[in-house]
């Protein structure tokens, strides 16, 4: 197959969430409190639907199954990665995942090490990541007696800033923010603290403080990510992450920008611009735009971009291969 799978997203409500989900990339939505766009996802909580192509209308999850050639036949049971967009219109709950080993234990399901691209953060906006605790014992000391100011690290955001966020990250995504989030196929959080919000028939949102203390790093250290670009004229490709899980990447396209993919498929999603694609060396070129998320199957070697584009794209780490 030469052709890229596009994706119809799921959308999922959420107490945070807010309208720029429709705002910012046109989508139909109805609710006022959207908070993420499962762009490319095989998660049971939200599959997607193939839009093109022979496989048009097949889920995402029986492809994977079905025809693993597409996607270099692949040794896991579940399509291991997941592609979110998330727009906060309030502050999420600080939270912690688990890794692999203690989810598939306690969950039934992968850990979730995740990063964050920032598509856009309003004026004064700050994301949570990380905590000063130095000991287990002052971690659940800190957090029984809610001492937040001095338990968690705010840091200051904007557009274009790339946050690494592995298993056992103290974290919170602050309001005014919209990221795109590429991560582990888990739907897992522990949520530490959620100031003290009330879901919808007016009871306290679930905390989950055993667990939280179980799987979170102590102490936090900063991952080193070693970001690295190369220029292609006025286009360019930005490495931002190498890790297990996933490898990603901004490819930034004004005018042209070839890319060699190296890995068994790869996951394309569209924040900006219009453009063209060419597969392999294809004189056909296929139209892309803002807005949608396609992945490349493994049968695609070579990729031209044409146009002016902004996009994020990843592909599986070395567990994942």
């Amino acid at each position: 197959m030469l052709e890229p799978l596009f994706l119809k997203p799921v959308f999922q409500e959420k107490i945070w969430g807010g309208t720029k989900l429709k705002e910012e990339f046109d989508y139909p939505l109805e609710s006022d409190q959207v908070g993420e766009c499962w762009a490319i996802s095989a998660h049971p909580h939200g599959v997607c639907t193939i839009e093109n192509g022979p496989f048009k209308g097949e889920k995402l999850d029986e492809l994977w199954k079905n025809h693993p050639e597409l996607f270099g036949n692949p040794n896991e049971e579940v399509f291991p990665l997941l592609t979110k967009i998330l727009d906060a219109a309030d502050d999420l709950s600080v939270q912690v995942h688990p890794d692999d080993l203690y989810g598939k234990e306690h969950e039934g399901e992968l850990g979730k090490t995740e990063c964050w691209y920032i598509i856009s953060a309003d004026e004064g906006s700050e994301i949570i990541y990380g905590h000063h605790a130095k000991s287990k014992e002052e971690l659940e000391e800190m957090i029984t007696s809610g001492d937040w100011d001095h338990l968690l690290i705010r840091i200051p955001v904007q557009a274009g800033d790339f946050f690494f966020v592995p298993s056992g990250t103290i974290h919170a995504i602050g309001k005014g923010i919209m990221i795109l989030e590429t991560q582990q196929s888990s739907d897992t959080t522990y949520r530490v603290y959620d100031y003290d919000r009330k879901d919808d028939a007016g009871n306290p949102r679930e905390l989950h403080i055993q667990q939280s203390l179980d799987v979170t790093t102590i102490p936090h250290v900063d991952p080193i990510l070693g970001i690295q670009q190369e220029n292609q004229g006025e286009s360019s490709i930005t490495t931002f992450i190498k890790s297990d899980y996933f490898n990603v990447y901004d490819w930034s396209v004004s005018g042209v920008l070839n890319v060699k993919t190296t890995a068994p498929y790869t996951l394309v999603s569209v924040l900006d611009g219009f453009g063209y694609v060419y597969l392999n060396d294809e004189a056909e070129k296929i139209e892309i735009k803002k807005g949608q998320h396609f992945i490349l199957p493994t049968s695609v070697e070579k990729v031209r971009l044409e146009g002016d584009l902004k996009i994020i794209a990843s592909e599986p780490g070395t567990k994942n291969r």
